[in-house]
């Protein structure tokens, strides 16, 4: 299988500029559109042709005649251009030509040897989540596949102070990718021919240069560009500039490094703030602390020299008051270092919230001897162990038990004393009214009879 890279850019960046140091012996170059090349110098080419089968032909046969890079230029004119020949066109079948022809015409790589590289050049766009990706006509290929994915190596042109340049890692904003230690830089010089054989060299295929050639033109290539965040925004210095320069940088030699190494002690001896939070040894929390303390010092100081100026004045004029306040000198306070990991996690233990119970909780707290539940939502107690229901209960009841201790004699006091004073008799028409109901219901009442001051009476059915 052939060695692939697809090369994205808008119009105007570099991307077929990027043929110009490429050996036209070894060359060949698809033109869909057939427009000229922006330099002197000729190479086999496939003019105004968007056919997948005349194309891949075409591939084939130079490759077979000894061309070891070819090159497809404006990629997305392959889609482009059917498209605009079939716009009046309805339906959908369209839409299914115009995929299978685009991915004809990268599945072809599998049929060539594994020391040719094909090199696919198309325009970009930028989706509405951001992110800047190949130029594609339609949902079907951007849906069901993802053509940078069929790729390992992504580049995409650039421009910067009038310089052409190929990107070598994505920047959160774009699918550039190659893989890892194989440019020396984020960003290169646009030379199609140097990244075709670095790519050769990278894998060890076919006439590769060797690691010592591929060094030298590593560091002919390399820019001092650094890597820009997700934003966009070029980093201030930071890895990505020194990244891009290491290859070209020399080495330090033992005096720098000397230098280098004595610069804390300087600064330790000269008591300079900046870089000197081993020299100092106080923390961002100590720090902070000592300046509220010179500010509470200060406003102390400044209350003082009022009530000097004008004792036991209750109004005071402003001007003046300003003047005096002013005269207080203004402490010196001192910028808070950076707080430490081990300090960052020990406050954000501090200040995390309590974790909330997820079920009704039983607890028993040692230090005080007492047992506590807490509903679903409640906060655990401090210094409480968790205990089971059937443990809880005794506890309670243990308690209970030690708080009121047992009578001698369970049933006394337990009854309620007797009722104090003389119950009256009921009267005749009272007792009438009550045992009518009796009498209408078929039962006959026996008499009253009398039992010391109360009345009893029985009632006997049928």
């Amino acid at each position: 299988m052939a060695q692939m890279l697809l090369i994205m850019g808008e119009s105007g960046t570099g991307k077929s500029t990027s043929m110009r140091n490429c050996d036209p012996a070894t060359t060949a170059v698809v033109n869909p559109v057939g427009k000229p090349l922006p330099f002197k110098g000729k190479f086999t080419m496939l003019n105004s042709e968007t056919e997948s089968r005349k194309i891949c032909k075409f591939m084939k046969e130079q490759v077979a005649a000894g061309k070891k890079l070819v090159v497809v230029d404006d990629f997305q004119y392959i889609l482009s251009v059917p498209y605009m020949n079939r716009i009046k066109e309805n339906g959908w079948d369209k839409w299914n030509d115009f995929g299978a022809n685009y991915f004809e015409i990268i599945e072809v790589c599998k049929e060539l040897p594994e020391d040719v590289v094909v090199a696919y050049m198309t325009h970009t766009e930028t989706l509405d989540n951001g992110v800047t990706t190949i130029k594609l006509i339609g949902k079907l290929l951007r849906e069901k596949i993802t053509i940078e994915g069929l790729f390992t190596i992504v580049l995409r042109t650039g421009v910067n102070e009038g310089k052409y340049y190929f990107y070598t890692q994505n920047s959160g904003k774009d699918t550039v990718k190659s893989p890892m230690g194989m440019f020396p830089a984020y960003a290169i010089d646009n030379d199609l021919n140097y990244v075709a054989d670095k790519i050769r060299n990278f894998y060890e295929v076919g006439e590769y240069k060797t690691d010592a050639e591929m060094g030298q033109a590593d560091a002919a290539v390399a820019a001092d560009i650094a890597k820009p965040d997700a934003n966009g925004r070029r980093a201030r210095g930071g890895k990505a500039s020194k990244t891009a320069t290491e290859t070209v940088t020399p080495p330090q030699t033992a005096e720098q490094d000397a230098e280098q190494s004595a610069e804390p002690e300087k600064a330790a001896s000269t008591g300079r703030s900046g870089r000197t939070r081993k020299a100092s040894g106080k923390t961002h929390d100590e720090v902070v602390a000592e300046n509220q303390q010179k500010m509470s010092d200060y406003m102390t100081a400044r209350d003082e020299a009022l009530d000097k100026a004008f004792p036991g004045q209750e109004e005071i004029p402003f001007d003046e008051a300003t003047a005096v306040m002013d005269a207080v000198p203004q402490p010196e306070l001192e910028t808070p270092p950076r707080r430490t990991r081990k300090e960052r996690q020990a406050n954000a233990e501090q200040s995390a919230e309590p974790e909330t119970l997820a079920e009704d909780t039983y607890f028993y707290i040692p230090a005080d001897d007492n047992y506590v539940m807490k509903h679903k939502g409640d906060v655990a107690p401090e210094g409480a162990k968790v205990i089971t229901k059937e443990e809880f209960g005794e506890g309670v009841k243990r308690l209970a038990q030690a708080g009121n201790p047992k009578p001698e004699n369970p049933v006394e006091g337990a009854m309620n004393p007797p009722e104090s004073g003389r119950r009256t008799r009921r009267t005749q028409a009272q007792s009438t009214e009550q045992t009518q109901p009796d009498s209408e219901s078929g039962q006959d009442a026996e008499p009253e009879q009398e039992t010391g001051t109360r009345t009893r009476r029985t009632r006997r059915t049928r």
